[in-house]
């Protein structure tokens, strides 16, 4: 079975904003390392067209700089599935809408054979915290306070332990957090 991963910048105090985050070349270098590890990349309406407004451009006009366009090149070459309520035009080559809900369409991925699948919406990996559909988090959280922005974890009703693996500490003091849910026990 495919393993769920969900990966997200964060800042200290849990705000996912990427205005935030330290963008420099050994993040977008860490990021292009995981999405070589998967197969499928899931994300909701509004981070889906954040990253369609931006990377397909670099991907048109590269930058110059490697790490930039080298994350460019990799994004659009793994097929991405959108989760959305409304109507949302699709103008990724790689990328189609899913009318399945986001129980149905991971429960089905996991079944394929193949490589992991990656999950990088906050509003997708809230959604899927709460369906236990997550079988590792990647947690990037950035030496920043952002003060305000959108919670990771909103909305949980339930709590969820999560087991620390691992560690990567970036240059930028950014640090990823690996973690793995405690199975509870039925």
């Amino acid at each position: 079975m495919r393993k769920v991963i969900a990966a997200m910048n964060m800042t200290l105090d849990g705000y996912c904003d990427h205005t935030y985050g330290i963008a420099d070349a050994e993040l977008h270098d860490h990021y292009t390392e995981l999405l070589n590890t998967a197969e499928v990349l899931l994300y909701g309406r509004i981070t889906y067209q954040l990253m369609e407004d931006a990377w397909p451009a670099i991907l048109k006009n590269p930058t110059g700089q490697k790490d930039l366009d080298d994350f460019a090149a990799t994004i659009d070459r793994l097929p991405k599935i959108v989760f959305s309520k409304s109507d949302l035009k699709i103008n990724w080559s790689s990328a189609h809408l899913t009318k399945r809900s986001p129980e149905e369409e991971v429960t089905a991925l996991r079944q394929e054979p193949g490589k992991d699948i990656l999950v990088g919406s906050p509003s997708l990996i809230n959604t899927l915290t709460k369906l236990r559909l997550i079988d590792e988090y990647q947690l990037c959280v950035h030496p920043v306070v952002a003060g305000k922005g959108l919670k990771l974890f909103r909305d949980q009703t339930e709590s969820t332990k999560l087991n620390l693996f691992k560690m990567k500490t970036l240059g930028s003091g950014a640090v990823v957090f690996y973690y793995t849910p405690e199975l509870k026990a039925s």
